[in-house]
């Protein structure tokens, strides 16, 4: 057996740098050798470093998957791994796209950069079929391209490469992400330099890989069940919402019905009476007390079922063409005899030539509505104006009156259900509060808008404009 001759401090030397590597230290502090002991020695410093990056490797990546099981989003989880993944592989960007379902197209999710300039952001999407990342997951092999410049040169219709020469990147490696035996995606990492990636950085990714996939996996499906839980959340408090809405609805009905349905019963007994025997009550006082509490229910049963119609999804128009005109000389006609009771005069002024394609029962509705409020609040013996304007896109029809005027803070409350302002119908008229929110629905839904010009104390001009071309 040969004699060696090496010098002890040397053995213990490298003996205390396995024990070092044992202790999980790579920080080796070998001695100077010659020969086949200095071999060994590089051996250990070789092992000493692949030992060193891999545990950084595991120290990040369960670091990540650790927030992960914590609740970490996507975003989040791609944006540590931008920031730490630098020890391990250079770049000045990370790109990550998803595979679609069926497989036919790449969509851009995330991408960072601390280049000035950023062209290839999220949601850009490119065909798999034919293109080279489908040989990328053939192969499930990364691919290096050291000079971008040239290999658009080849490809000068890739348009994502195109976008990346843009922002700066010289060379790049772009690497398969797959999870449980499913490609997924691809990670980018990209360099504003030439010649920058070896064979040496894919192996390095090519130890992370699985990792990597299945954390951005996992991640994804946090994000996707974190906006399902919003969206469940929001379509809750929409739900919320409605129901308190119902709940309103329905005491304020109870609350305004109870008056009219009292008097109509009341009345009802007095004429059961009367018709057994004299009471001395006139009948027509009677008669016409119930008259006008039927027709308020009836008005307010109405105004209900309008919201809810023009709520829901079957709500639709019945468009005809009718001369804007006649349409308001006899709606004006109709209001004529209620602003008499009220001592009120309506004046419709000469209006422009011209026919409009509407629903002519849903207009009614709404320019009734603001004449008979305009009659409501305005006081005995003042006059409401009606008058129409037409420009090049639209028509403008208007209703004045000489009422109390809109307080400025009331302006944006006045088109909303069960608005209740400050001003009060001159003749103690009931309302509650859904006639203008019913003609806002009505006139939006025939792509107008409709609103309030009015000065405290002078009045308010109602109005509300229609496109010309309805067809």
């Amino acid at each position: 057996m040969p004699q060696t001759n090496i010098p002890e401090h040397q053995i213990e030397g490298l003996i205390q740098a396995i024990k070092q590597l044992g202790c999980g230290d790579f920080d080796l502090k070998l001695p100077s050798s010659d020969g086949d002991l200095r071999q060994l020695e590089q051996a250990l410093s070789d092992l000493a470093e692949i030992l060193h990056t891999r545990t950084r490797q595991s120290a990040i990546l369960t670091g990540i998957t650790a927030q992960i099981n914590a609740g970490l989003l996507l975003d989040d989880v791609l944006e540590r791994l931008y920031n730490e993944l630098r020890d391990l592989l250079p770049y000045n960007r990370i790109g990550v796209s998803l595979i679609s379902e069926d497989g036919e197209t790449v969509r851009a999710v995330w991408s960072k950069s601390d280049l000035p300039k950023v062209n290839l952001g999220p949601d850009f999407t490119s065909q798999m079929t034919g293109s080279s990342l489908e040989t990328i997951l053939k192969t499930r092999q990364p691919r290096i391209i050291n000079d971008l410049i040239e290999y658009l040169k080849l490809k000068p219709e890739s348009t994502s490469t195109q976008l990346i020469v843009d922002e700066g990147i010289r060379s790049s490696l772009t690497c398969p992400l797959v999870a449980n035996g499913k490609p997924i995606g691809f990670i980018f990492f990209s360099s504003a330099e030439p010649n920058t990636y070896r064979n040496a950085h894919v192996e390095v990714y090519q130890q992370l890989v699985d990792q990597l996939a299945v954390i951005v996996e996992r991640s994804r499906m946090v994000t996707e069940l974190a906006k399902q839980k919003q969206a469940i959340e929001d379509q809750n408090q929409e739900l919320s919402e409605l129901n308190d809405l119902k709940t309103t609805l329905l005491g304020m009905a109870a609350h305004d019905l109870r008056h009219p349905l009292g008097y109509i019963q009341l009345a009802n007994e007095l004429l059961m009476e009367e018709l057994n025997q004299s009471t001395g009550v006139d009948l027509n006082e009677i008669t016409s007390g119930i008259s006008k509490q039927v027709r308020h229910g009836l008005n307010l049963l109405d105004e209900l079922l309008d919201v809810t119609l023009l709520e829901s999804e079957g709500f639709s128009l019945d468009i005809e063409e009718v001369s804007l005109a006649k349409f308001l000389t006899e709606v004006v006609e109709q209001q004529s005899h209620i602003a008499t009771m009220k001592d009120t005069q309506i004046i419709l002024t000469e209006c422009p030539a011209g026919d409009l394609r509407v629903d002519p029962q849903r207009l009614n509705q709404v320019i009734n509505n603001l004449i008979s409020n305009a009659i409501k609040y305005s006081p005995p013996g003042s006059t409401v104006k009606v008058f129409a304007e037409r420009n090049e896109t639209y028509w403008r029809i208007n209703v004045e009156d000489e009422g109390p005027g809109i307080q400025p803070r009331e302006h944006t409350q006045l088109f909303q259900d069960f608005a209740r302002l400050s001003a009060r119908p001159t003749g103690g008229e009931k309302s509650i509060g859904l006639g203008l929110a019913i003609a806002r629905r009505v006139v939006e839904a025939h792509g107008g808008q409709i609103g309030v010009d009015s000065i405290p104390g002078e009045g308010a001009t109602f109005w509300f404009t229609l496109p010309i071309d309805q067809s």
